[in-house]
């Protein structure tokens, strides 16, 4: 049975699967393909030097410069670092083809100073960031040399980018600056580290708020029922907040995620501040949810000044709310040209689907623009990611590139084929 999480994989278009045929067989292609199984060595050695470039989210630079680098070593002509930082490298279509952008994300939840050294045992390479996201950038990389090194001719555009600013508070911030409108974009594949098996075909949508509430404190004995203590509000919300019961179709979700506030032991509380988490794969869900969890919060304060008869507004409890995340949910349609470009190019390789299923990737931004978007696997398998403990087996690292190549070529045109991506009006 299918749910918002596990959606049936939608039947493959059959005109799309022999275009893909077809393109696959020209002998420029086969070459890309072959490329891309042959260059595993230099592709790993480059994901070990990438790792090794420390890159926190909010702080890629030193890592944008060194992919700016390699993007124009590689054969790319026009290459920059955009106003958000972004490293954006355009290789151009010979006609008046669809405009593909094909991203990986940068940055690392790592805080500066986290020893990055990779380690390696056998084909297992250990590090902090080894697979998030240093190989999606690795598949990006080898995808370019693919492209240049087989002299492929596309009809339309391809824009590679390495994003910043995707994981926790960089709020995909990199993917929404490229889908800003200031570019004519019509599709929109992003890389990140899954295997070549997923195709994550929707956005799931993220409100995170910060919500403090303050007052003027005191002492606990002396001022003991005069004064409205902030944390014994957070806590009625909390506990407010903790029956709400969203729906798990669509999957809906909440948590408070951090809490602090508080002088001292023997001190009235003057303020306390949390970090809500609000995720569904409905946005009409996910304002409703948020909407309940606010109504909480006012609740909670309204609760404790009460308590306390408390009506001196210099002395009430007071509320904020300030948005540090906001992630848009959405899903592609079974017959979006780069879910069915993606379905054809696992079938044509032999790689198994392995999961079909919504997450919160850089995808999210242009899937909320109605962009045809999905995000792909670098190949390889990520395991601990977000930990110290992250590792990444070297195994079938070739079968990201192929992938999205094959789907960029089919979708954008290639060697004398007509695009499949329709060209946005």
């Amino acid at each position: 049975m299918s749910d918002s999480l596990h959606p049936d994989v939608p039947a493959i278009d059959q005109s799309v699967f022999s275009a893909m045929q077809s393109l696959k067989e020209l002998p420029k292609i086969q070459k890309a393909l072959d490329i891309a199984q042959k260059q595993t060595d230099q592709a790993m050695a480059e994901q070990v030097e990438i790792c090794e470039i420390p890159s926190p989210t909010f702080h890629e630079e030193k890592r944008a410069q060194e992919i700016a680098r390699r993007m124009k070593a590689y054969g790319l002509t026009d290459v920059t670092i955009d106003a958000i930082g972004n490293v954006v490298g355009i290789r151009k279509g010979s006609g008046n083809g669809p405009v593909l952008v094909i991203d990986a994300h940068m940055d690392t939840v790592f805080p500066e100073g986290t020893d990055v050294t990779v380690r390696r045992k056998g084909d297992t390479y250990y590090a902090p960031g080894i697979g998030d996201n240093t190989s999606g950038v690795r598949a990006l990389l080898q995808l370019i040399r693919c492209f240049n090194e087989a002299d492929i001719q596309t009809e339309g555009d391809i824009i590679f980018v390495g994003t910043v600013g995707e994981e926790g508070n960089g709020d995909i911030r990199g993917a929404k600056f490229i889908c800003n409108g200031e570019r004519h974009i019509d599709g929109y594949i992003a890389i990140d580290s899954f295997t070549a098996g997923v195709v994550v075909m929707g956005g799931v949508g993220c409100h995170r708020w910060r919500v403090g509430i303050s007052g003027p404190g005191g002492h606990s004995f002396m001022d003991f029922g005069k004064i409205p203590s902030a944390i014994h509000a957070m806590c009625h919300a909390g506990h407010l907040i903790d029956q709400l019961t969203p729906p798990s179709e669509p999957y809906t979700t909440f948590n408070i995620g951090t809490i602090k506030g508080g002088t001292s032991v023997n001190t009235i509380a003057p303020s306390c501040e949390v970090d809500v988490d609000i995720r569904s794969i409905s946005n009409e869900e996910l304002l409703k949810l948020e909407a309940q969890i606010f109504q909480a919060f006012e609740d909670g304060v309204a609760e404790e000044n009460k308590r306390w008869g408390i009506t001196d507004p210099e002395r009430m409890l007071k509320l904020t709310k300030t948005q540090i995340g906001d992630r848009p949910a959405g899903a592609r349609p079974d017959d979006c040209p780069v879910i069915q470009t993606a379905l054809c190019a696992q079938k044509l390789l032999g790689i198994e689907l392995t999961q079909f299923c919504p997450s919160a990737t850089d995808a999210n931004a242009p899937i909320s623009k109605n962009i045809p978007s999905a995000c792909l696997g670098s190949g390889g398998l990520s395991e601990k990611f977000h930990s110290l403990d992250e590792y990444f087996v070297a195994q079938d690292i070739h079968q990201g590139p192929q992938l999205v190549l094959l789907a960029a070529c089919t979708l954008v045109g290639a060697e004398g084929q007509k695009p499949l991506l329709p060209i946005v009006k």
